[in-house]
């Protein structure tokens, strides 16, 4: 009887309340009205990026543009910087940018990382008043805090999702095979299209980009992941100045990863030590030919700052937690001896 009287209330109730213009978010619960603001705010600055590419007809010969993939991504700056995925933007002829009032823009590659799956763009003739994020802190999140993911899930554009951060700190593998640390796990329903669009807190805050999902059917299941902030923050500006990121370098290559595991090598050998640099300087070592002519091992680096090392995945992200002028121990193995040496970091270039 209660809920008869109650919907009976409601009906009678619903039009004075369109006649007074009463705000319809007054009827909707906290939550509700809490990602009906952020996505009325924040969707304005997500975009839609089309990869084109280039095909040749196999009868006529003819060569023709078509779309070779999409995504989604966000106003960086009001000047048309778009951030994105490299993922998204990897291998393009061309690449069109398109806004929410389903303006089109050609848009250029400023800077790509595809150790950390980002990638900067920028808008040709961009209109004025574009509409940015404001940037959160991907430190304070914690299991259980809600996320909000904006997109354009199979080229359905701008599509809000909600969810809760389901974990922190997990891997992913980026393209070229590193490792992106640090990555923030997500229920937030994350489709095919969503990559590279923003993963935002109840405050409306960008607090991660969204890039990958697992999933046995390509649809979501319930697992995404999206590159947290703080680490956007420390790649975008570097993206926008150089075009990729700007990390220290002792001087010297390193065997590939296969090489290292089909001769079952423990450690990294090293290569090369150019002439001048930091590892030159440091008297490591690089393989070498004895009189004979043979290709002998020189040094071997078995950890970097007393950590372990087994990869070129696992030697780059500790350099990258260090900036240029920076002293580090490096640990080598030359022969049957095993010795530490002090290397100062110099620029990459």
């Amino acid at each position: 009887m209660k809920q008869w009287w109650a919907a009976l209330a409601l009906a009678l109730l619903w039009p004075v309340a369109l006649a007074a213009n009463v705000d319809y978010l007054s009827f909707a619960t906290e939550d509700e009205a809490n990602s009906t603001e952020i996505f009325s705010k924040a969707s304005p600055a997500v975009v839609f990026v089309t990869n084109k590419a280039l095909r040749r007809d196999l009868f006529s010969l003819n060569v023709h543009e078509i779309p070779r993939g999409s995504g989604t991504g966000f106003v960086w700056d009001p000047s048309g910087l778009i951030v994105t995925n490299f993922h998204v933007i990897a291998g393009a002829h061309r690449l069109t940018v398109t806004l929410q009032d389903r303006s089109e823009f050609d848009a250029e590659v400023i800077g790509v990382a595809p150790e950390k799956d980002l990638a900067v763009l920028r808008i040709q003739n961009p209109p004025a008043g574009l509409i940015t994020l404001p940037l959160g802190d991907s430190s304070e999140l914690s299991v259980g805090r809600k996320v909000l993911a904006i997109g354009n899930p199979f080229g359905l554009d701008t599509t809000l999702t909600t969810g809760v951060v389901s974990a922190l700190g997990r891997e992913i593998r980026a393209p070229g095979n590193r490792t992106i640390r640090g990555v923030i796990q997500t229920d937030a329903a994350i489709n095919p299209g969503n990559s590279g669009g923003p993963l935002l807190n109840s405050l409306g805050q960008l607090v991660g980009v969204n890039t990958a999902i697992y999933s046995p059917s390509g649809a979501s299941a319930g697992i995404g992941f999206a590159i947290p902030v703080n680490t956007v923050r420390e790649v975008v500006p570097q993206l926008i100045s150089y075009g990729r990121i700007q990390r220290p370098s002792l001087g010297l290559e390193l065997a590939s990863d296969r090489w290292i595991r089909r001769y079952r090598i423990e450690g990294l050998p090293v290569v090369r030590v150019f002439p001048g640099l930091p590892a030159d300087r440091a008297g490591i070592r690089g393989a070498y030919r004895n009189a004979r002519g043979e290709i002998l091992l020189g040094d071997i680096i078995t950890a970097v700052d007393g950590k372990a090392v087994r990869s070129n995945d696992d030697y780059l992200s500790l350099i990258e937690q260090h900036t240029p002028g920076d002293t580090i121990t490096i640990s080598l193995r030359r022969g049957d001896e095993q010795r530490d040496v002090s290397v100062e970091l110099s620029d990459s270039d």
